[in-house]
């Protein structure tokens, strides 16, 4: 059962990553096309800065998932591993 909840998260945090990409991208394009509302960010250089910014968010907050997926992975194997030996 734990195996299934840890499958369904990694295909979870995919799904999130997905939908950070397309958010920041209609984001970044609603502010090329004036959508900023009063005060916030328009034209090229308001799309320039939420695309590097959301990049730099998407990276960060996907990286940490994805790490945290790959230490349970490694410290699965690695038990599987001490297992098998002794």
């Amino acid at each position: 059962m734990r195996d299934f909840f840890i499958n369904s998260f990694e295909k979870l945090v995919g799904v999130i990553v997905i939908l950070l990409c397309i958010g920041v991208v209609v984001g970044a394009l609603a502010a090329l096309f004036g959508a900023g509302g009063p005060g916030g960010p328009n034209g090229l250089l308001g799309a320039l800065f939420i695309l590097i910014g959301g990049a730099i968010y998407i990276i960060f907050v996907g990286g940490l998932m994805y790490l945290g997926l790959g230490i349970y992975q490694n410290t699965k194997r690695m038990a599987d591993l001490l297992e098998r030996r002794g």
